[in-house]
């Protein structure tokens, strides 16, 4: 059961607690492969199986394959090294960035604000209170399990009023992100959205926000200057495993809120 309630600073936000949250299998899916490609950010456990790769084919009997494997097994070590590297860092952002069309500058019905941890919040609340105080939007939508309510509380520090604040700390993945704030806006008849996330993550965000019916507006907003290079290099290889894997999942299709495990009602 999910229900719209006031939270003791006043705000709304969309379930009375978290057990309320049906979250889909996709989500634990999703956490795994992030799981394992900060594995595979780590060159300790990467180095020595490509080196493996490389030389191994070497010490068998003549084999005709072994060049093409030891060949594979360079190729894959340049690529990994690039991909760590800062110019792969900037190139792999820049080519994210690009994928952003600009903000039209049009007004919305909400402005939704995409949780991604502590790091991120300030800037995402100062770009959205903005947005808010620029009169784009009369609503102001946070949505991320562990961010939400804490958007919300920052929004009103911000000298945003109570009653332009909603949003739901049920979502745990972007792709729940948009089926949650789908279910529970789109039934207000909200459909064009500012979209409030950092650069690398809002290619991934934008289409799939429109798969489930919403106009989107990107509005990026800074990745924190607090992130050290390694959180930075997991922060854009993330985003393009990300981008990819969403892709081959077919979330970027138009499609409805009611997939398989997935259940909000709106009170």
């Amino acid at each position: 059961m999910a229900l719209r309630l006031r939270s003791q600073s006043s705000w709304r936000y969309t379930v009375v607690d978290l057990s309320a949250c049906q979250i889909t299998s996709a989500g634990d899916l999703t956490r795994s492969l992030w799981r394992l490609l900060n594995l595979l950010m780590q060159p300790s456990v990467v180095l020595p199986v490509l080196a493996a790769m490389i030389a191994a084919p070497w010490v068998v009997r003549p084999r005709r394959w072994k060049r093409r494997i030891s060949l594979a097994g360079v190729m894959l070590l340049l690529l990994y090294s690039l991909g760590l590297s800062p110019l792969g860092v900037s190139l792999g952002g820049e080519g994210l960035a690009r994928l952003i069309p600009r903000d039209s500058g049009q007004p919305a019905d909400a402005i939704v604000v995409l949780g991604r941890g502590g790091d991120f919040r300030p800037s995402r609340v100062q770009v959205a209170a903005e947005l808010w105080q620029q009169q784009r939007s009369p609503l102001i939508f946070a949505s991320g399990r562990g961010d939400a309510i804490e958007i919300g509380h920052m929004l009103e520090a911000a000298g945003v009023p109570a009653a332009a604040i909603d949003g739901e700390p049920c979502s745990a993945t972007t792709n729940e992100n948009a089926l949650f704030t789908a279910a529970l806006l789109q039934p207000q008849g909200i459909r064009r959205l500012i979209l409030v996330t950092d650069p690398p993550h809002m290619a991934r965000s934008l289409l799939t926000f429109r798969s489930l019916g919403f106009e989107v507006i990107p509005h990026p907003s800074p990745v924190p200057n607090s992130l050290d290079t390694r959180k930075r290099q997991f922060l854009v290889l993330r985003e393009w495993a990300g981008l990819i894997g969403y892709g081959m999942m077919g979330r970027y299709f138009a499609r409805e809120t009611g997939e398989p495990g997935f259940g909000v009602s709106a009170g």
